[in-house]
């Protein structure tokens, strides 16, 4: 199965986004207990491409793993070499676009307007992320898919247990979940089983 196939099979992908991933593989295993296992770490934090190989070896076909704010082409290049299977950007970047394409490996490229959205797909995007979904909210989204219903979007930010379903029924194809259901603080303590009940919720949630 792609990476394309498991992020439409679990609707969730997973937004990693600490300031040091020490702690990257008790996070995976905290989110595969609770049913979720596609997991994208961001390059906001520290250690992110030491995560994505340490979470691809140890987890292995467990797991899904992409990168996430992703701005140039050498950042994507390089967490491709360390084993990221898909790559996210929070705006419209044509080069690296063009970068996973010619490497064959999906890109979820951000976009908020008509214009952004419909030109990142057509530069290779097979989903397109929806960023930041919470200043439309889904009625935005549904507005966007009326006059362009082949884009497959990826709603992201501002996703919460209480809204994730209307998303999936105004059109989305999946979620971008980020700090709704991985806590700093639940990281921080160590409390990973909080984690798991927290994605144990959205995954309830999703599928309702």
């Amino acid at each position: 199965m792609t990476a394309i196939q498991k992020i439409l099979e679990q609707k969730i992908v997973a937004i990693v986004r600490l300031e040091n991933y020490d702690c990257a593989v008790q996070v995976a295993n905290a989110l595969v207990a609770g049913g979720i296992n596609v997991l994208e770490y961001t390059l906001t934090g520290r250690g992110a491409l030491e995560a994505i190989s340490q979470v691809r070896q140890q987890l292995g076909d467990a797991v899904t793993v992409g990168v996430g704010s992703v701005l140039r082409v050498e950042q994507a290049n390089a967490a491709l070499d360390a084993g990221a299977q898909f790559v996210v950007t929070p705006a419209l970047r044509r080069q690296v676009i063009a970068a996973c394409v010619n490497r064959h490996t999906p890109i979820l490229c951000g976009g908020l307007t008509p214009t952004e959205l419909l030109d990142a797909y057509e530069a290779g995007c097979e989903l397109v992320k929806l960023f930041p979904a919470q200043v439309g909210g889904a009625r935005y989204l549904k507005d966007v898919l009326a006059p362009m219903p082949f884009l497959r979007l990826v709603p992201t930010g501002g996703i919460r247990v209480e809204n994730a379903r209307d998303y999936l029924d105004a059109g989305a194809v999946a979620l971008g979940i980020g700090g709704n259901l991985i806590s700093k603080q639940a990281v921080a303590n160590g409390a990973f089983d909080e984690i798991t009940n927290a994605a144990r919720a959205m995954v309830a949630a999703v599928r309702v």
